[in-house]
Parts: structure tokens; sequence; C-alpha cells
């Protein structure tokens, strides 16, 4: 997969770009968890979201935040990484302007970022959230949500636990004009361990193929 150096508004960010050679494929960037707890775009979730996109035929991004990696900068309370998620954005729609379908997946943290990310940019035309870590961060910026997508966890989550992820949803279940999927698989934990990656992965190729598909442009 090819490496790329991006620039980022603190420097160079590293990441892994997989393209189609389609001029008008969908695209698609995807957001590792928390830098300060090891986060990089090398977590398996984030390259198994990767790659879940490459398949469905997205040309897709993935990129260390500042501070990790080969990325310049430090390690900025979530404002900088979610200034580096734009930049990642920018980086891609410069190289597929005629795409029409744009999403953001992110996972723990990442998908923190990736939700504030959607708020900034219209053009965002789904998103996938991946153990959203709605017990510590404030998602009332979601108000409203301008886009569908899908929020999945684990059932047995001890970091981000189930019941602050259902009250994230039913908040967003208010709203009208979107339609938020959610999905909670059965004993997985916050990361998906073991046999519940395959799930995930599943789950997620089922509902961005089914958008996919809606789709009457």
């Amino acid at each position: 997969m090819p490496e790329v150096i991006f620039s980022g508004p603190d420097g160079r960010l590293e990441g892994r770009y997989h393209s189609q050679t389609k001029k008008d494929a969908p695209i698609a960037i995807a957001l590792h968890p928390h830098p300060e707890f090891g986060g990089t775009m090398n977590n398996r979730v984030v390259y198994n979201l990767h790659y879940a996109f490459y398949k469905m035929g997205f040309s897709v991004l993935r990129f260390n935040f500042r501070g990790v990696g080969r990325s310049q900068g430090t390690y900025d309370q979530g404002i900088g990484e979610l200034s580096d998620a734009a930049a990642a954005l920018d980086y891609l729609q410069a190289i597929h302007p005629n795409s029409i379908h744009c999403w953001v997946a992110g996972f723990s943290f990442g998908a923190y970022i990736g939700m504030q990310l959607l708020m900034r940019r219209p053009e965002v035309t789904g998103f996938i959230s991946v153990s959203p870590p709605a017990n510590m961060y404030d998602f009332s910026f979601l108000a409203p949500c301008p886009t569908s997508g899908l929020i999945i966890n684990g059932s047995a989550d001890r970091v981000a636990p189930p019941e602050a992820t259902f009250e994230l949803v039913e908040r967003l279940h208010e709203q009208r004009g979107i339609t938020i999927t959610h999905r909670e698989v059965e004993g997985a934990d916050h990361f998906f361990k073991n046999d519940y990656s395959e799930i995930l992965i599943n789950n997620v190729t089922d509902y961005v193929t089914r958008r996919l598909g809606e789709d009457t442009r």
C-alpha cells in the first residue's frame, strides 16, 4: 500500500493511500484511536475499516495524527487532530475531485474526531462510528447531525460503556432528516478482538453497500 506524506496544519502528516482506477470512485478516510494511548493508523480496527472500504470500491486514506509515527507536531487535545482530519480530507478530495460519495470512518477517539469533521464538511455523505467514547467526550455538537450513518459498539465495552452509546443514539434518533443505524455486537469489547472483528466489518460492509445502492443520483 503506497505511503503518502501530505501537508497538515502543523507539519507533514504520514498516511497510507489505496486508490481505485475510476476517477469518480467514492472516497473515505479512516481515523485512529487516541494518540496518547497507543493509537496509530495501523490499529487493527482502522486497518480493517480501510480495506473494507477499498473492497467496496472506495479510494481510501488513513493517516497518523500529529505527533504519531512520522507525522509532525504534538498532541493537541483533539483540536489540532480535527484540523489534521480536515487536511486529510482536503488531500483526498484534491486527488478525486469528481467523487460524489465522501465517507468518514473512525474508531474510538477517531470516531469522536470524525463526527466533529462531518459537522464542518457538508460534502460528507455518510459516516461509520465504531466504539464512540460518548462517556468521555461531549457529543452535543451534533445538533443537528448533518448526515446519516452507522454507530456500532460492543455489549462488553468497558472503555466506552454501551449505556453511553445508547444515550447518544437516542438523542440522534430524535433529529429529523437523518437516519442513524445502531448495531450493538453481543459479547464484543471496545476493540472487537478475536472473531468480533469479522462481525464488525460485515456490519460496516452491509451498511455502506446498502447506502450506496439507495443513492439515486
